[in-house]
C-alpha cells in the first residue's frame, strides 16, 4: 500500500536533501560508532536502517521490546542483508542497572541516539503512566546524556515532537521540558534533536490501528475536526539521521510541510485507505451500529466507520513546528528547517523540578494535579486542555 497516497502526498519529502549530502553522510556513517536507544519502536527501526545501509563501524541497538527486535533483525536481513561492522542488538531497559553495566562494559560509541519516549496523549490519563512519561521523556534522557558524556560521545541527538511547540498536553509539555534540560546539557556535549509530525503507520497510531482493525474485522474510528501533518517511517529515519549527523549544536530539525499542501484529517486517510483494500467507507451515526454492521457490509464491498468530532483530552487544534520568538534557518535545506534554538531556562527551575519529581517517586504517592502545577511552573504560557474525557473511553 503506497502511504504517501494515503497521506495526501506525492512524492517524498526528503529526497532532494539525502541526494545533496549523500556522500557526507556516508563518509560519517562509515567512519563511526553508533548506540540508537528505543531502535525497535518505529522511527528508531526507521534511523537504524538508514544508519546500517549506509555500513557504519559498529551498530549496536537497545529497547525493551524483545519481539520488536528480532522483527528489525529479520526486516534487515532481508531487505538490506549484512555489513561487516559490528551489528547487534540489546532488549535491555535503560533505565535499569542492567543497562549501566552494559555500557560500563563497552559504551565505545561515537554518536548516541535516544528514540525511546512514552508518545501518546492518552498516556497522561493517570498519575502512574503520567510519572512514567516523565521518566522515560526526561529522567531517562538526562541519565544517557551523562553516560555518553562519561565515555566520551561525540554526539547526542534526542527526539522530540511538534507537540512540544505551544504544548497543550502533557507528553507535548514533557518533550518542551526535556528540550529546556538538553539546553543545559549541551553547554557539556553537543546536542541536536527533530520535532517532526506523525509518523504514518507507526505502531500504536490510530492508522496502525487501522491494520488492526481490518485483520480484526471490526470497524473504523477516526476523527473528522483534526487535520494532522504525516511523514513516512523512512522520512523520520532520514529526519533523525540529517539531524544527528549534520545539526549544530542545540539544532532542532523539523520538516518543511505546507498548510495548504499537507494536512489531512485521520477519516480523510480512513477513506483513502478503505479504497486501497476495495471497500467503500459507510459512514455510521455511532459506536453500537458500527459494531452491528460490520457483520454484514465487508461482503458488500462496504466497511462501516464512525467518524466524529475529538472531545478528549490534550488534542491540539492545528500542529506548528516552532515557535514564536524562535530563529530559524530555512535556508541550509530544501525541505528541512532548524530551529536555531535558544530556548531560556533558568537552573534553579530545573534543579527544582528533578527534586520534586525525585521526592514524589521516594515518597512513592503523589496525585497527576501536582504533577500539572509542576509542568504550570516549568512552562508558563502551558495552556493544557483538560476536558476529562481520553481516549481510552473510545471504540
Amino acid at each position: 500500500m503506497e502511504i504517501l497516497n494515503l497521506i495526501g502526498r506525492v512524492k517524498p519529502l526528503l529526497t532532494n536533501d539525502i541526494a545533496s549530502f549523500d556522500n557526507e553522510l556516508k563518509d560519517l556513517v562509515q567512519n563511526n560508532r553508533f548506540l540508537v536507544i528505543g531502535g525497535a519502536g518505529s522511527i528508531g527501526q526507521a534511523v537504524t536502517k538508514e544508519i546500517f545501509k549506509r555500513n557504519p563501524k559498529k551498530l549496536h541497538v537497545v529497547d525493551i521490546s524483545e519481539n520488536n527486535l528480532v522483527e528489525l533483525v529479520r526486516d534487515i536481513r532481508s531487505s538490506l542483508g549484512y555489513i561487516d561492522g559490528d551489528f547487534r542488538t540489546f532488549a535491555l531497559d535503560i533505565a535499569s542497572p542492567i543497562y549501566d553495566a552494559f555500557i560500563k562494559a563497552d559504551g565505545a560509541y561515537d554518536y548516541v541516539l535516544n528514540l525511546s519516549a512514552l508518545k501518546h496523549v492518552r498516556s497522561e490519563k493517570d498519575p502512574f503512566t503520567l510519572m512514567r512519561m516523565i521518566e522515560v521523556n526526561i529522567l531517562n534522557t538526562l541519565k544517557t546524556i551523562q553516560q555518553a558524556k562519561d565515555k566520551g560521545v561525540k554526539k547526542y541527538f534526542c527526539v522530540s515532537t511538534d507537540k512540544a511547540a505551544n504544548p497543550v498536553n502533557m507528553m507535548g509539555a514533557s518533550k518542551r521540558i526535556m528540550e529546556l534540560f538538553l539546553m543545559r546539557e549541551s553547554k557539556t556535549i553537543p546536542i541536536s534533536t527533530a520535532r517532526f509530525a506523525n509518523v504514518a503507520f507507526s505502531d500504536g497510531s490510530l492508522l496502525h490501528g487501522f491494520n488492526q482493525r481490518i485483520q480484526k474485522r471490526q470497524p473504523i474510528v477516526a476523527p473528522n475536526d483534526i487535520k494532522r501533518y504525516f511523514v513516512t517511517p523512512q522520512e523520520s529515519g532520514e529526519l533523525c539521521l540529517m539531524s544527528c549527523l549534520l545539526g549544530e549544536n542545540k539544532d532542532i530539525f523539523f520538516p518543511k510541510l505546507s498548510e495548504e499542501l499537507h494536512l489531512i484529517t485521520f477519516a480523510e486517510i480512513a477513506v483513502k485507505y478503505l479504497k486501497e483494500l476495495g471497500f467503500e467507507a459507510h459512514e455510521c451515526s455511532s459506536e453500537e451500529e458500527a459494531r452491528t454492521l460490520i457483520k454484514t457490509l465487508p461482503q458488500e464491498g462496504k466497511w462501516p466507520c464512525f467518524f466524529t468530532n475529538s472531545d478528549t483530552t490534550g488534542e491540539k487544534d492545528f500542529e506548528e513546528f516552532f515557535m514564536d520568538g524562535e530563529v530559524l534557518d530555512m535556508s541550509r535545506f530544501q525541505n528541512l528547517g532548524i530551529v536555531k534554538s535558544s530556548l531560556s531556562y533558568e537552573d534553579e527551575n530545573l534543579d527544582h523540578f528533578l527534586q520534586k519529581i525525585s521526592q514524589m517517586m521516594a515518597e512513592q504517592k503523589w496525585e497527576k494535579s501536582e504533577i500539572v502545577d509542576l509542568f504550570h511552573q516549568m512552562i508558563p504560557d502551558f495552556n493544557h486542555k483538560e476536558t476529562g474525557k481520553y481516549l481510552d473511553a473510545k471504540m
